[in-house]
């Protein structure tokens, strides 16, 4: 009995599929194409641990200066333990240097008193307060002052690696000393990854895509491929792109000293101690800030007589299926997110003349990205043609959540202004690879492309 009902609803049930699926197909067509929109760049906003905005950071880099520097107790965010705690904390982490972000009231430095300490940024934190900072240097930049209805179609996406992890911490210790009702009521919207773009919105009124990606060090990559994709597709005219960090702090370093990925080796030479592809390479700095870009439609740039910096050509981006930090042995990931890449931008390999790598500084990570390179250019990446280059080492460690960003805003720098000098931490290199995820044209055979 029973079997037989099942064996009649099993029918009916595919038959009222079958001539849904059907219904469907004739009832409704194709969905309209997307339209062959171009994205280039029209804005640039830096906070770095070089310092604060775009110029300031470039004429720092150029001179070779380097932000990275010793840690002490204090740069720890634990004000809400007893000296003796922060010290014995201290002295327990292996790592003890970082590239933090210059604070003060100077110029080229970031305002605390501006961005934080007033009482309408209550449910700012730190991360999200860089992510305004250079927003509105970006916007500046980009001279983008939109109408109501054009704020319609200016969206946002903006990523973070781990968000306010001293906030959590915080909150622990309420608990701990069974304070909870102390509880700051702005505690939740101040650790979400998504509150640097939701404040960014609510600030300038823009009322379009609204993203934030959380993909650890491909954070600010995945950003700005993924808001070029939002104005390919017709979402959105205007994205706001980029990637925010501040992750210096006891909990998070103390977290990738255990992981061992961090530089341990050169705490009392803090400069020398981020050295992407050096034979001595023992680990990254972890640092903090935020990069963003406002990214434009092609034609709607031209029309309002915007800048023009670059065009967005191609964006890959892959798992490699295999482990929670180390690379497969092959590359499979990079060598992916690079061919997918390149497919998507139409150029040929010898086209590719410059590669800003990931660039870990850890011993595995390097050498697998380097083959990786070699993998996918082939002759190329030894014929002297396709230059190769961390920043990493010039400057600011290895920023969570915007690191892909800020390497990304270099290269747009060093193409129109010149390559900056190397920091002094670098000595022997070896062969240098990278995530490759976004492809920047140079400026004159880019002007010469739009002939075409």
């Amino acid at each position: 009995m029973v079997k037989s009902y099942w064996s009649q609803f099993l029918r009916s049930h595919f038959r009222i599929k079958r001539s849904f699926s059907s219904s469907v197909s004739q009832v409704f067509g194709p969905p309209p194409r997307a339209p062959q929109r171009r994205v280039v760049v029209t804005g640039l906003g830096m906070v770095t641990p070089l310092g604060c905005g775009v110029e300031t950071t470039w004429k720092r880099l150029v001179e070779g200066g380097c932000g990275i520097r010793a840690l002490t107790p204090e740069d720890l965010k634990l004000d809400v333990l007893d000296r003796e705690t922060q010290l014995h904390t201290f002295d327990q982490l292996t790592s003890k240097v970082a590239a933090m972000v210059p604070c003060g009231d100077n110029a080229g430095e970031f305002n605390e008193e501006l961005w934080l300490n007033s009482k309408e940024h209550r449910s700012v934190a730190r991360f999200i307060a860089y992510a305004l900072c250079s927003t509105e240097e970006a916007l500046k930049d980009a001279n983008w002052i939109p109408t109501e209805k054009e704020k319609e179609r200016t969206g946002v996406s903006i990523g973070a690696g781990i968000g306010s992890i001293s906030d959590i911490l915080n909150a622990s210790q309420m608990v701990c000393e069974k304070h909870l009702r102390r509880l700051s009521p702005f505690f939740v919207p101040r650790i979400l990854i998504n509150m640097a773009a939701g404040h960014v919105s609510m600030k300038y009124g823009f009322k379009g895509p609204n993203h934030a990606a959380v993909t650890a060090c491909a954070t600010g990559a995945h950003s700005v491929g993924d808001a070029a994709r939002m104005i390919q597709f017709g979402d959105a005219d205007i994205m706001i792109a980029g990637g925010t960090e501040s992750s210096i702090d006891a909990l998070s370093i103390a977290g990738f000293c255990r992981l061992r990925a961090l530089s341990t080796k050169r705490n009392s030479v803090p400069q020398e101690a981020s050295r992407p592809f050096d034979c001595g390479r023992d680990g990254f700095v972890i640092g903090e800030g935020s990069g963003v870009m406002v990214l434009e439609e092609l034609e709607h740039a031209q029309e309002r007589g915007a800048k023009i910096y670059a065009e967005i050509r191609g964006y890959g981006l892959s798992g490699d299926a295999y482990h929670i930090t180390q690379p497969h042995n092959d590359g499979r990931g990079a060598i992916l997110a690079m061919t997918h890449a390149l497919k998507q931008s139409g150029l040929h390999l010898d086209q590719v003349d410059y590669i800003n790598a990931h660039a870990t500084s850890t011993p595995l990570g390097d050498m697998i990205e380097a083959n990786a390179i070699k993998s996918v250019f082939s002759d190329h990446a030894t014929s002297g043609a396709l230059a190769l280059s961390s920043t990493k080492d010039l400057a600011s460690g290895r920023t969570i959540g915007k690191g892909n960003m800020v390497n990304g805003l270099y290269v747009l720098d060093s193409d129109l202004k010149g390559a900056p000098q190397a920091c002094q931490g670098t000595q022997a290199r070896h062969i240098l690879g990278v995530l490759l995820v976004i492809f920047l044209e140079q400026q004159e055979q880019w002007k010469q492309s739009l002939q075409c």
